[in-house]
């Protein structure tokens, strides 16, 4: 009797930790689509059954695109409320933010409309009056209370409910999506906790940003989804295609860039993007933009905050960390008393990235757009030439400078602990105050010295010559891009987010430059490096693997360990084999023919095996320990007392992969990149001769560049 006929719960799964076989799965798959196909012939059930297997695909897109947007709409309105929270309280209305609470008031004036009646500061509510010394201290006081609020109840819901949802996320689906597996990772209690401690900790004003958390929350909505259909819910290669193109929706309700969130995709997060998965990804960032958009949650009928226009042409780790809660509340109160006294940081990083684009017209009121002069501009025009800084412009100079340094002194602490944390955001907001600073420091130099060698030509006096702004945009680029490496992706999420088309150039020779300055300083990114950190098995696909060694140089077992563990196709018995699985903590076994021959017959997982004898000892009468385990196809003849054997040819892979022993490493590596391998077989003229597998690889690596081997998280 061979009881696998029937599929057993359990066989073909992987355990926590551990590798998917994407041959395996991509097998599977294309066994079930086999079957489906041949029985849409049969019957018009069939034939609908196999209609709406081929639709589904499309139908989980729709979810993922529906589910992402709706979340990411309602993150961004309690994060902008929550935020001004810490300022004050709208009267009317206590849940409208700032700006919502004096959008209808009548009684704002231009050069004061971000006061009215309406909206409340702390002080004014305690103690009646916003003058003065003591209404000062009372904000101050306040604006520290609420953000120690905010990040307390952010770590302590992420320690207590969801110790996966901290961090960004990105590192960890990067991982996933090679083949790893991290139960919970991507769970329903992971999504409800990132989404709530993320707009707790946005608005604590920690250094973070909410777009990369906003790919794992993303991405968790595209596994819970993967559950209501069984192609893939059952097969780990088509869940990760989801997941692929969940990491895109993360990108498009980030910034409000679809087609950016693709090429990321593509380009930073995903192993393994056939076709398919680029069009369906391209389906579900349209469908969670267009939601986004419909939530309208900035209030300005735009997908993103920062959208501007431009019109001129262009010619280290401490002790802390041991303590999660402590080190949040720090780093939250140090953050908070030293960026309420700067309004550059006071203010919310999206907000102050948005000031910092902002090309400086007739109507702003901007401290930065202050300059001298205004008045002699003829009226009826919002575009300004070049003209003198005032007192204020180099006030705002001054604060966008200590802010700078601020913002990169406090990301780095920040980035990594126990809260739902983004690096998109500061990076940007670091690279668009330098770009400031530099742009008005250039516009400064072609207003006194128009006449030098570098504006000549170009920049006539009274003529507007420099952008501050464009300037900003095109740090804020290069900044996350020497951060991330990002290159194709980053400059259209750049030109969507911003809806600055025409400057595509600049901010390609931007990402381009700062990529090959931060490659000439570290080739690591820094989600590579945080996986690296991490010990997570990932097979870095840019990474190029130079060294002349081969597989017989890597592969189990050496010289001086002992035998290669095996399984014979018929000889062993259930208590042998059960030994053999006790004794050692493979993931899985060669079997051969026998053990003098060691001609390979194929590969068993250990998972399999024990799930298999299980229950064939429940199931199958007669299974006792003494009973003879075959991996044939046919059952040679038993005596008539031998107990019952016991057939799992069902279980046995019959086409591992193999390499000899002289093949050289390099091509070993790339194999196991391009086709997801978890082990590969070494042979030398079929007689089987080691194994390697995934860890071997790692650790060969690590030990080549003089990193510790050891430090690989790997089952």
């Amino acid at each position: 009797m061979d009881f696998l006929d029937e599929p057993l719960p359990g066989v073909g799964t992987y355990e926590d930790f551990n590798t998917i076989d994407w041959v395996r799965e991509k097998s599977k798959d294309r066994d079930r689509h086999r079957e489906i196909a041949s029985q849409s012939k049969e019957s018009t059930w069939a034939l609908m059954k196999s209609i709406s297997d081929a639709f589904s695909g499309w139908l989980l897109m729709l979810f993922v695109g529906l589910m992402s947007g709706a979340l990411a709409g309602g993150i961004d309105i309690s994060a902008h409320w929550m935020t001004d929270l810490k300022e004050g309280v709208c009267l009317s209305a206590f849940w409208f933010n700032h700006e919502h609470c004096c959008w209808n008031s009548n009684e704002n004036t231009f050069q004061e409309r971000d006061k009215c009646p309406k909206w409340k500061s702390w002080a004014e509510l305690i103690i009646g009056s916003n003058d003065g010394p003591f209404a000062y201290i009372m904000n101050y006081v306040m604006y520290v209370c609420w953000a120690l609020l905010f990040s307390f109840l952010a770590v302590s819901l992420v320690r207590a409910f969801a110790p996966y949802a901290c961090g960004s996320g990105i590192p960890e689906i990067k991982t996933i999506l090679s083949g790893f597996i991290i139960r919970g990772y991507l769970g329903k209690w992971t999504l409800m906790i990132k989404t709530i401690t993320l707009v707790l900790a946005v608005s604590s004003g920690l250094s973070l940003g909410k777009e990369g958390p906003l790919v794992h929350v993303a991405c968790c909505c595209g596994n819970i989804l993967c559950h209501l259909f069984t192609k893939y819910r059952k097969n780990e290669a088509k869940r990760r295609e989801v997941l692929s193109a969940a990491a895109a929706v993360g990108v498009s309700v980030a910034f409000g860039a679809p087609i950016g969130g693709v090429l990321f995709s593509l380009e930073e997060v995903s192993y393994y993007f056939p076709l398919k998965t680029l069009w369906r990804s391209f389906f579900a960032a349209l469908v969670a933009a267009f939601t986004l958009r419909s939530i309208n949650p900035f209030g300005n009928s735009r997908l993103v905050l920062f959208y501007v226009e431009f019109h001129s042409p262009w010619h280290l780790t401490t002790r802390l960390g041991h303590y999660p809660v402590l080190e949040v509340l720090v780093v939250t109160a140090v953050t908070a008393v030293l960026a309420f006294p700067n309004s550059y940081t006071r203010m919310s990083t999206s907000e102050l990235i948005s000031e910092l684009f902002n090309d400086c017209g007739l109507l702003d009121s901007s401290q930065l757009c202050n300059y001298a002069n205004v008045s002699d501009i003829e009226r009826g025009s919002n575009a300004l030439p070049d003209r003198p800084a005032s007192h204020d412009v180099y006030t705002a100079m001054w604060q966008l400078a200590l802010a700078l340094v601020f913002k990169m002194l406090i990301t780095v602490v920040t980035f990594g602990m126990k809260v739902p944390s983004g690096l998109f955001i500061p990076s940007m907001a670091v690279g668009a105050i330098a770009g400031r600073l530099l742009g008005v420091g250039m516009e400064q130099l072609a207003y006194y010295h128009h006449d030098w060698v570098l504006f000549r030509g170009w920049c006539s006096p009274g003529a507007d010559c420099i952008t501050p702004g464009l300037y900003a945009m095109v740090g804020a680029a290069a900044c996350l891009g020497g951060v991330t490496r990002m290159t194709v992706s980053l400059v259209v999420i750049m030109f969507e987010l911003t809806g600055g088309l025409e400057y595509i150039v600049p901010l390609m020779a931007a990402t381009m430059t700062s990529k090959w300055v931060a490659d000439a300083l570290g080739r690591e990114g820094i989600y590579e490096a945080h996986i690296r950190l991490n010990g997570y098995p990932f097979l870095e696909p840019k990474e190029e693997f130079s060294h002349k060694t081969l597989a017989m140089d890597v592969m189990r077992p050496r010289r001086s360990d002992p035998p290669l563990s095996v399984i014979t196709q018929d000889g062993m018995s259930v208590e042998e084999v059960e030994t053999l699985i006790t004794d050692t903590s493979y993931s899985g076994f060669p079997v051969v023919v026998s053990h003098e021959s060691q001609r390979l017959v194929g590969f068993v997982l250990r998972r399999d095996l024990v799930i298999s004898i299980e229950n064939a000892r429940q199931r199958q009468d007669g299974v006792v320990s003494t009973s003879q385990i075959f991996f044939t196809e046919y059952t040679p003849p038993q005596l008539p007392s031998s107990p019952s054997p016991l057939k799992l040819r069902g279980i046995l892979d019959l086409s591992p992969f193999t390499v000899t022993d002289h093949t050289a490493m390099d091509i070993v590596v790339d194999i196991f990149r391009k086709l997801g391998l978890r082990q590969c077989l070494v042979t030398h003229n079929g007689r089987l001769l080691g194994i390697i597998t995934k860890k071997d690889i790692l650790k060969h690596m690590a030990q080549i560049a003089n990193r510790d081997p050891d430090s690989i998280l790997f089952n």
